[in-house]
């Protein structure tokens, strides 16, 4: 009974790949559809990712020659900042998992691809006035939580018009498929009904405090918690994307009995606010590295489109860096030190710009089809990585120095000033290569756009005659 149980659970988020692929090339999808509801995702999410980048190779500069904000004024240093984090949070971020959510729902094709359209512009036009609010300096005061005003209002909106498209295309396509996967959807829509809700509610500062009085810092259980649900989405994403395959089924059953576990080790420490000091917190921290050979072993159970080789070889080398180092970074000593330094913002990093976005590029690959090119240069790849690999290092470094010596950063030196220099050349690495992919989206959203105009053209003539 347990073996049917268990195989009956794996089988449900597996129908997902059952499913008849409905992402052709883009030459085919132009005649039909030319802006292919994925591929102007990707295009909404590389824009926000190019748009952001841009402005924190601004940020690195007002950081070597802050006399240059005064040409900038009222629109400071410290009204950007929120700009360029919630741009790569909701805009880079997020975007590509909408377009996930998107293709799981099957809203990206039919009659709900117009108002997928719609949402995505919505979402987009959201960002944009959030972004104005900010520089205005309204703000709630909370990392990742500044919407206030009316953009407070017209974010969870755009977020419930989205759900919306989902729960339509949810009913539209419920009739073809499994009683185990119309329950895992409805679930997921219960969820995500949720979200902008708590999204409004967590932006007030009645709610909670900016800075939370009772916390002297991430415990081991809160890292392990946040470590886990990263593991979940990890878990998750190759479904809709790539193809399960059926002789490596064992390590998929491997890795969810060890995340049930770990889960379970997480409930037992509990949410006390406690020193990392305490062995229980760093050794139960600790039984995250098994993840590193895990997660590598439970991807290869999947059959993955040839052109996200490079994606996922980048994928799994910085979670390979991500989870020791994150580790490390916890002990005690190397927090006490490296805390609230440019040494965590490395870490930060590591997880965003390393490991977080190899995996968007890869997901956004796997969705726009086996002959998307976009993500395929070669230099902006290395520019990418290298830049970033270069970023940590530095930032570990001032952080170190900085622990030491907390004016460090605060007052000009020459090896400040030649570390924070290295710090804007990897930034202009960096937005480069996002400048590059955002460049070949558009070429390749006009060309389909011509083809489906020519086609059309043909078509009413051929009707004509």
């Amino acid at each position: 009974m347990e073996t049917m149980t268990l195989q009956s659970g794996m089988e449900a988020p597996a129908a997902l790949l059952n499913e008849p692929a409905r992402v052709s090339s883009p030459a085919g999808a132009a005649a039909s559809e030319p802006l292919s509801v994925l591929t102007l995702a990707a295009l909404h999410a590389v824009g926000w990712l190019t748009v952001s980048n841009f402005i924190g190779v601004g940020l690195a500069i007002l950081l070597l020659w802050p006399r240059a904000g005064a040409w900038l004024a009222p629109w400071s240093y410290g009204r950007w900042m929120p700009v360029h984090m919630n741009l790569q949070l909701y805009g880079w971020t997020s975007l590509p998992l909408v377009a996930w959510l998107l293709k799981i729902y099957r809203a990206d094709g039919g009659g709900l691809a117009r108002w997928s359209r719609t949402a995505l512009v919505l979402w987009s036009l959201a960002l944009g006035l959030g972004s104005l609010s900010w520089l205005d300096g309204h703000s709630s005061g909370k990392l990742f939580l500044d919407w206030s005003g009316y953009v407070r209002v017209f974010f969870p909106l755009a977020i419930l018009f989205l759900w919306g498209v989902l729960a339509a295309a949810f009913l539209s396509n419920r009739r073809g498929e499994g009683n185990a996967l119309r329950w895992l959807k409805l679930i997921g829509l219960v969820l995500l009904l949720l979200v902008p809700f708590a999204l409004y509610a967590a932006c007030s500062p009645d709610i909670y405090p900016p800075v939370n009085p009772d916390s002297g810092g991430p415990t081991g259980a809160s890292q392990l918690e946040s470590v886990l649900i990263i593991v979940l989405i990890l878990f998750l994403l190759p479904y809709g994307v790539s193809r399960r395959i059926a002789a490596r089924r064992r390590w998929l059953v491997v890795s969810w009995v060890v995340f049930a576990a770990e889960g379970l080790l997480c409930l037992g420490l509990g949410r006390a606010d406690v020193s990392n000091n305490r062995p229980t917190q760093f050794i139960s921290l600790g039984s995250l590295l098994v993840w590193v050979p895990l997660m590598p072993a439970y991807y290869t159970s999947f059959q993955w489109q040839e052109n996200t080789r490079r994606w996922r070889m980048a994928v799994l080398a910085w979670w390979a860096v991500l989870i020791p180092t994150g580790w490390c970074l916890f002990l005690p000593g190397v927090l006490d030190r490296l805390k609230f330094t440019d040494g965590l913002v490395g870490h930060s990093l590591t997880a965003m710009a390393g490991f977080a976005t190899s995996l968007l590029v890869l997901l956004l690959i796997g969705l726009t089809g086996p002959e998307d090119n976009v993500f395929a240069s070669r230099w902006a790849f290395v520019a990418w990585q290298a830049g970033t690999g270069v970023y940590v290092l530095i930032m570990l470094i001032a952080g170190w120095i900085e622990g030491a010596d907390p004016a460090f950063t605060m007052v000009p030196n020459t090896t400040r000033n030649v570390i924070y220099g290295i710090r804007l050349c990897c930034g202009m690495a960096m937005a480069a290569a996002s400048a590059e992919w955002l460049w070949r989206l558009h070429l390749r959203l006009r060309a389909a756009v011509g083809s489906s105009t020519g086609y059309a053209f043909s078509t009413a003539r051929a009707r004509a005659q």
